[in-house]
């Protein structure tokens, strides 16, 4: 079996990425993902979700996401390849799971970009000269959609200047990212703290549903995501194995930090007249932008100036790292054959040229009068914890099956926690609600028409990349997705029916879960079948320096 750390040398001609990232670079790349637009509107959507009791949202939010950040650290260790989201389950359960998982990671990866360049856009509304560029339901007018589709232009330009280049542009965004968030904390809490906020309304004025559901819905796991961009750029690291588990835990704790007194602050220093008629009407002058707003709100203009230019800032950053990301994760499909060669092509510099033109495309295609920021949050969360689901699933399998593969990092309690990161993800997925699932499902067949039908046609003309579908390793998965879908449709979120109770749901996801997780662990690859899959995939990632 090959050794990850001893991966023969190829040059940037036959197509290796450059390992030219150090330690700062992963983290920041996870850092400048996890701070976004989600700082600037995830506050006020919980607080207006769940109230006061918001914070506990956050805290379970953060909890669920380190967990599913500790299996990710061993995986990304021991398999440190360019896109690792989208290949952990091709390894343990061959073509059709690996297909799968692929599309789920490519999906949200695709669509983050283009919805931070619409956040950017909605926050500079503030500015007269920029009000022209969205209508009134926040989608885009002509002159928006060309600014839009420049601002994409711009991150895939920077990209293609290689991953080096990548790296220091947004490590010097990623320095004003957490500053600003910061500065925004201490300052306006500093005579601004009104702890009779906290209960002058009531603390939890819509019980455990309102923050179980402002979880997915609010914006609160959708802030929380982002740190798998370290593991996404794991095949062009200097020292995965030391760098790939520090860089993805580090990020997790300062985003987590970060956005847990972010609520605090703002809750404290609302006014009390802006919530006096219940948080689920919060209001106050300069609430479309809300930290913004609140800073001038509290006589601090000057802030609120500078917050209006972190909305540019910060959105630009995560944007500029999730167009590297999609290019990454197809170039991934395309090394394990799900998707055409085109997309595993690498300039001279080491950037997979056709898979940034693609994330372009793709980017000028979500700027079409779809729904707005605030709508499409639930489906992005869906959709990226979905694609976190197959890293436990994977580590159960590589635990029985490859005990003795060097792991840099190995988890305290990884069997345990494993299958319980794979509960908490789906309940995630459930608490996001019947009708943003069920518009998922149908993004989830089109990426099988899409991917389903290249791998029919390679496997027709027997290209030598042909993937294998091991329909018997992934026998789970079509129950998995048709079983989740149909316990959100009888559950009690965002349209379902109500027929489950509330916390009998919880039990039903959890039960469900547990069998998905240990069938898939029954049947999955045998350790044979995972080290051909490795060893034909892993090599084809040589790096060049």
């Amino acid at each position: 079996m090959a050794k990850v750390d001893a991966l023969p040398q190829a040059t940037t001609e036959s197509g290796g990425l450059r390992r030219d990232v150090g330690l700062i670079g992963l983290m920041w790349a996870s850092v400048g993902s996890i701070i976004g637009s989600g700082w600037l509107y995830g506050a006020e959507k919980a607080v207006v979700v769940a109230g006061p009791a918001a914070i506990i949202s956050w805290v379970i939010g953060a909890v669920a996401i380190v967990l599913l950040a500790l299996v990710h650290a061993e995986l990304g260790g021991m398999f440190p390849v360019a896109g690792g989201t989208a290949r952990y389950p091709h390894y343990a359960f061959g073509g059709l799971a690996g297909m799968s998982f692929g599309w789920f990671a490519w999906l949200q990866a695709a669509t983050v970009a283009p919805i931070e360049v619409e956040a950017m856009i909605g926050y500079a509304g503030h500015w007269k000269w920029a009000q022209s560029l969205q209508h009134t339901d926040g989608t885009l007018t002509t002159s928006g959609f060309v600014t839009a589709v420049a601002l994409m232009a711009v991150f895939v330009g920077v990209n293609f200047f290689g991953v080096r280049a990548l790296a220091h542009t947004n490590s010097a965004a990623t320095w004003w990212k957490i500053a600003v968030p910061l500065a925004a904390i201490f300052i306006i809490a500093i005579g601004n703290f009104h702890t009779s906020n906290f209960t002058s309304e009531g603390f939890a004025p819509f019980g455990a549903k309102g923050i179980l559901g402002a979880i997915s819905t609010s914006g609160i796991i959708f802030a929380l995501l982002g740190f798998e961009q370290a593991i996404q750029l794991a095949g062009e690291s200097r020292n995965p194995k030391r760098d790939l588990p520090r860089a993805t835990l580090g990020s997790v704790a300062i985003g987590a930090v970060i956005y847990i007194l972010l609520q605090v602050v703002f809750i404290a220093a609302l006014p009390h007249a802006s919530f006096a008629h219940g948080w689920a009407k919060l209001d106050f002058v300069g609430i479309s932008g809300p930290w913004a707003g609140l800073a001038t709100l509290v006589g601090l203009g000057w802030l609120g100036w500078v917050l209006y230019v972190d909305a540019i800032i910060s959105p630009g950053g995560t944007g500029l790292i999730y167009t590297t990301a999609t290019s990454r994760v197809s170039f991934g499909l395309a090394k394990n054959g799900y998707a055409p060669k085109a997309f595993a092509k690498t300039d001279r510099r080491g950037v997979p040229w056709f898979g940034l033109i693609m994330s372009f495309v793709t980017g000028v295609i979500c700027f079409l009068p779809f729904p707005s920021w605030h709508a499409l949050v639930g489906f992005i969360t869906s959709a990226s914890v979905l694609m976190y689901a197959g890293a436990p699933l994977a580590y159960g399998v590589f635990a029985d099956r490859l005990p003795h593969h060097e792991r840099p990092y190995r988890l305290p309690g990884g069997r345990i926690i494993s299958p319980l990161s794979f509960v908490v993800a789906n309940l995630i997925i459930y608490w996001t609600g019947w009708d943003t699932l069920w518009r998922l499902g149908f993004a989830i067949l089109l990426g099988y028409v899409l991917l389903g039908s290249y791998a029919w046609y390679a496997t027709a003309t027997r290209k030598p990349d042909a993937p294998r579908m091991d329909f018997k390793a992934a026998q789970w998965l079509p129950a998995y997705l048709l079983g989740l879908g149909l316990i959100s449709w009888l559950g009690g979120f965002g349209g379902g029916r109500g027929s489950i109770p509330l916390w009998w749901d919880i039990l039903v996801v959890a039960a469900f879960s547990l069998g998905i997780y240990y069938w898939a662990k029954a049947v999955a690859s045998r350790p044979e079948a995972i080290e051909r899959s490795i060893d034909e995939v892993v090599v084809t990632d040589a790096p060049a320096h």
